[in-house]
């Protein structure tokens, strides 16, 4: 059964979220496009995410409202009236994506090892990618094309970007000017850096650099707060454009940055989509599996000491997923940390 004989008519990708694990799956995308140029690819993906990577050309694109529960299951099972698949990639491990994989007719339904199929993914699936331990997320993903025989792994992002889009970054950078973009906030509080800290490296950028400051986030009130706390702190001039664009724009925004500072959140892993180097803060979660792809050398990683502090082992007794996700866990990241990697990264840039 694996690998198949043949390329695929028609091969079913089920990745419904988050939005850093849903840019991962991109390479593996342009990977089979590469390797299948004939092959139909569909993709069930959640309705936010596809806000952003349903701009992504030869694919169809299922959404699915994960609020809306049994309502969105429906749209689905419509969707996909009198088709069957080839093959379906089922990349999610939660029940929930797997209920949903019960909706797509496949003759090859390809899910994780046993070892990773939490949350009984294995019962969803007939065949399985080789087993591996401690995978970056993305190199897990290139998993499944390994199993399905494709040699060689295209690391390519692109997602079309609409001149609308490109005119609200050019707005906002106009010039050759260095810009740090500060995206604050992860959907997980717990693993959030503290404002004064993002003011003072906002300073330093500033004043050391003279650099540009960009705020930027989405809607949600704890993003405004946290932006209007920031500057509040700041006694440096930023702007604050937090809740105020769209996932479009805020990629083509990190395109014409120089840098972004960033916890672990989506924002990290659009910013690898086009190519800007990333400053990870890292002490909830591990970045060697889910850091940006192209700049975990560029993270500030306290993961260690916040094991050894919280958990009162070293990271590798850890499970390879396991999140540290205490209060005061990103205080263990100090700004002099930050400011050390913007230092030593700019010069590169340049």
């Amino acid at each position: 059964m694996l690998p198949p004989d043949r390329p695929p008519r028609s091969l079913c990708i089920l990745r419904l979220s988050a939005l850093g694990d849903a840019c991962h799956v991109v390479p593996i995308v342009r990977t089979l496009q590469r390797a299948w140029p004939e092959t139909q690819l569909t993709w069930i993906i959640g309705k936010a995410e596809a806000r952003l990577l349903g701009l992504i050309e030869g694919v169809e694109f299922i959404t699915v409202d994960k609020r809306a529960g049994l309502a969105s299951a429906r749209e689905v099972r419509a969707r996909l009236a009198g088709r069957r698949f080839d093959v379906l990639l089922h990349m999610q491990l939660a029940l929930r994506a797997s209920l949903i994989s019960r909706l797509v007719p496949a003759s090859l339904r390809l899910g994780f090892d046993r070892a990773r199929a939490r949350e009984l993914q294995w019962l969803f699936t007939n065949a399985r990618i080789a087993a591996r331990t401690r995978e970056h997320v993305l190199d897990s993903f290139f998993g499944f094309t390994d199993a399905l025989g494709i040699a060689g792994r295209t690391l390519r992002w692109d997602v079309p970007l609409s001149p609308e889009a490109r005119e609200y970054a050019e707005r906002l950078i106009p010039d050759a000017r260095a810009t740090l973009v500060i995206s604050p906030c992860s959907s997980h509080a717990l693993r959030n850096w503290r404002p004064e800290r993002y003011a003072a490296v906002a300073e330093h950028a500033v004043r050391r650099h003279d650099m540009r400051v960009i705020l930027a986030g989405g809607p949600a009130a704890a993003e405004r707060e946290m932006g209007a706390l920031i500057e509040r702190a700041a006694r440096v001039p930023l702007v604050n454009q937090i809740g105020r664009d769209t996932l479009p724009q805020l990629l083509a925004l990190l395109e014409r940055a120089t840098v972004l500072l960033s916890p672990d959140s989506g924002p990290a892993h659009m910013a690898t989509m086009v190519s800007t180097p990333v400053i990870g803060l890292y002490a909830a979660t591990n970045p060697e599996r889910s850091g940006p792809y192209l700049s975990r050398r560029w993270c500030v990683n306290a993961y260690a000491e916040a094991a050894r502090r919280f958990r009162g082992c070293e990271p590798d007794r850890l499970p390879w997923s396991a999140k540290i996700e205490q209060l005061g866990v990103m205080d263990l990241i100090g700004v002099d940390q930050v400011t050390a990697k913007l230092d030593e990264l700019l010069p590169s840039r340049r």
